[in-house]
């Protein structure tokens, strides 16, 4: 069956990094778009960013030039590289693909303090 699992989540400092993991398995992750959302406390689930299948990226305005969404299909794994981390930032992490149906994991959370 589909899953993804996340990791990497933490509590950090404002002004650090931390990387976030998506390991994904049981279905052809090369060929499928992976992205990542967040959901902070008492707030909506928002796109963070995205890596297409061809590579290609985009990334939300609250996020772009401070994340970085990678991709091994090697190792059947989507990164997010979140650095210059803000308190803003604090939220659950999830990892996210259509596959038949939407797709997540149980997410990871991230922590940033002031």
């Amino acid at each position: 069956q589909v899953q993804l699992v996340e990791s990497g989540g933490d509590v950090v400092q404002a002004g650090g990094s931390l990387r976030l993991s998506c390991t994904a398995s049981g279905f052809p992750f090369s060929l499928y778009d992976m992205r990542w959302y967040r959901q902070a406390p008492e707030k909506g689930r928002e796109f963070v960013a995205v890596i297409q299948s061809n590579e290609i990226t985009v990334y939300s305005e609250y996020v772009k030039g401070r994340f970085t969404i990678s991709r091994d299909n090697s190792k059947n794994t989507v990164y997010l590289q979140m650095d210059s981390l803000k308190p803003e930032d604090t939220a659950v992490y999830y990892c996210h693909t259509f596959y038949g149906q939407d797709r997540w994991g149980r997410g990871t959370q991230v922590t940033v303090t002031s």
